[in-house]
């Protein structure tokens, strides 16, 4: 035998070590959406006679109409011109079982009525909507979940705020409208100038909960993408001009742009639009409005954003927040800013942390709309 020669036993070796490799491929492309959906077709399409053949056998304990349990997993699992083969193979389940039953193979036995009938069909034309909406959005429902989590994860990410110098305190607090997990309030920050200053963007996207969360994932990334690469004069028209582009019917948004010198305390604050800042000096104890003027982003091109410019000496604190946790219907925005410097008031001595959550929950818990709140405070 020549050294180049195979035996039959290492060819078979060889030829299963392929067929693992391509099933274990399959099985994973599957699991992540990528792959054919023959695996889930091929056991459905067994599930189907092994059914029909239960309930020909003992119909009191496999109904006739178990035959939509297949057919609802199909309509999460398959896809549209799969999910047709698995209808017709249960379509012919259900004439066998019909005529078995008619024909009293198992005596005692059940039948298969219209209403059935029109379960069965019923189930299935869901299925197929459901299919059919799957395959138009992209997205198999095995990796939806993991596609939420992303996106949520993300904007998680970008909104958390960078460490401090000694001698700060920052922290920011979300709540999404409804108790939902993505919200259309979002923060992007930087530490910018060698570390030196610190920029933060507080920004509410038109609408609430889930409708604005798409838009608000967008904006994140785009507004993280500019914060720091411009100076922070441009940030705001720069961000007014990329919603201009976007052209959506809900394309307005306010924001806020906070740039704080880290070593001095002096800030300037520029505002599209937002609701004022509120800053509590500790000389005293007082708390002040810090409103810059600027239109909303996203309505007009050109606009001008003029700031604000301040102080935080130390226990100073520097407090904002969206239109969501000062203002709702039963209440105006001055009831709910008293509200909430009365409720902060209580923090003064004992410090703010981890004040920001707990505010939201006493001013705001149980309001329909976005809340964030993001304070400031030097120590």
């Amino acid at each position: 035998m020549t050294g180049g020669a195979e035996t039959p036993t290492a060819r078979m070796r060889k030829a299963m070590h392929r067929a693992r490799t391509a099933m274990r491929k399959a099985g994973v492309d599957y699991f992540r959406g990528d792959g054919s959906d023959w695996i889930a077709l091929a056991a459905l399409l067994l599930a189907v006679p092994a059914l029909a053949g239960g309930t020909i056998a003992l119909p009191e304990w496999c109904a006739p109409s178990a035959l939509v349990l297949p057919i609802v997993a199909g309509g999460l699992l398959l896809r549209p011109a799969s999910l047709l083969a698995l209808y017709a193979a249960s379509a012919v389940a259900l004439i066998v079982e019909s005529y078995a039953l008619d024909r009293g193979v198992h005596s005692g036995g059940g039948r298969v009525t219209p209403g059935t009938i029109l379960v069965v069909a019923a189930v299935g034309f869901l299925g197929l909507l459901i299919a059919q909406f799957r395959s138009r959005v992209g997205v198999p429902w095995r990796r939806g979940g993991t596609m939420l989590f992303d996106l949520r994860e993300r904007i998680r990410v970008q909104s958390k705020l960078p460490k401090l110098p000694r001698g700060w305190h920052r922290e920011m607090a979300l709540r999404p409208a409804g108790g939902q997990s993505f919200s259309g309030d979002f923060v992007v920050a930087a530490r910018t100038n060698g570390g030196r200053t610190l920029e933060i963007v507080l920004t509410d996207v038109s609408g609430k909960g889930m409708d604005a969360a798409s838009r608000a994932l967008l904006l994140s990334g785009a507004f993280g993408g500019l914060l720091g690469s411009l100076p922070p004069h441009a940030f705001l028209p720069a961000a007014n001009g990329y919603l201009l582009r976007q052209d959506w019917d809900e394309g307005f948004a306010t924001s806020v742009h906070l740039v704080l010198d880290l070593d001095s305390g002096d800030y300037e604050m520029f505002s599209a639009g937002h609701l004022p800042g509120l800053q509590l000096s500790a000389g005293t104890g007082r708390w002040e409005e810090k409103a810059a003027e600027g239109p909303l982003l996203g309505v007009y091109d050109g606009a001008q954003f003029d700031p604000i410019k301040g102080t935080l000496s130390p226990g100073d604190v520097l407090m904002l927040f969206t239109d969501g946790l000062v203002e709702t219907a039963d209440r105006d925005l001055t009831e709910g800013m008293d509200r909430l410097t009365g409720e902060a008031d209580r923090y003064v001595s004992a410090g703010f942390q981890g004040a920001a959550w707990h505010l939201i929950e006493a001013v705001a818990k149980d309001v329909n709309d976005d809340r964030a709140l993001l304070l400031i405070c030097r120590t």
